[in-house]
């Protein structure tokens, strides 16, 4: 019996954290799009302003019976670096901060308990400084954003930045793909 699920995920880059969700068995979905701000319906020309206080997020829809919600967010504290604030390498400004937005108080406590259980674990070296709020607003990005990797394999962004954290997270979590990873 399929139990759907939410998680709304920002750790830099929106693209990024599609692409590797995109491959887990047990996602239904994930979408790119802005969350955590105050303006309705923004733009990405707006929020890379950094003044809608909106992150790019990813809200990953799944199958709880398949995979669980601490799965997805142990999955994302090794696709991303939970340290740095308002930045994820090159990307810089507060639209790429590292930020959990929980739909119930279930999640947020998970979210809290893998924030300890990660920073105990010695994984980063330095304090994980990613946000922890409520889910008020998802907004879908623009149509152009969503499965952005698989459209655009051979952008140089794409095989700088995204190729090597998919390939990282089919070989950390090959039991959990959907399929055998390309090759």
């Amino acid at each position: 019996m399929a139990t759907t699920e939410i998680a709304t995920l920002g750790g830099g880059c929106f693209w990024c954290l599609e692409a590797v969700y995109n491959e887990l068995r047990g996602v239904e979905s994930a979408i790119s799009g802005y969350a955590g701000g105050s303006v309705a319906n923004p733009s990405y020309e707006q929020v890379c302003t950094g003044r809608t206080g909106h992150a790019e997020v990813v809200q990953v829809t799944f199958d709880a019976s398949d995979i669980s919600y601490r799965d997805i967010l142990e999955v994302f504290f090794t696709i991303h670096d939970p340290t740095t604030p308002n930045r994820q390498g090159a990307d810089v400004g507060t639209q790429y901060r590292s930020i959990i937005l929980f739909a119930s108080p279930e999640q947020e406590a998970t979210a809290r308990a893998v924030i300890a259980e990660t920073h105990a674990s010695g994984l980063w070296h330095a304090p994980i400084v990613t946000q922890v709020e409520p889910l008020d607003r998802f907004y879908p990005a623009e149509g152009y954003h969503q499965n952005y990797f698989e459209r655009n394999p051979y952008q140089p962004y794409c095989q700088i930045v995204i190729a090597p954290k998919v390939a990282k997270a089919r070989h950390q979590y090959l039991e959990r793909l959907k399929a055998p990873a390309k090759r």
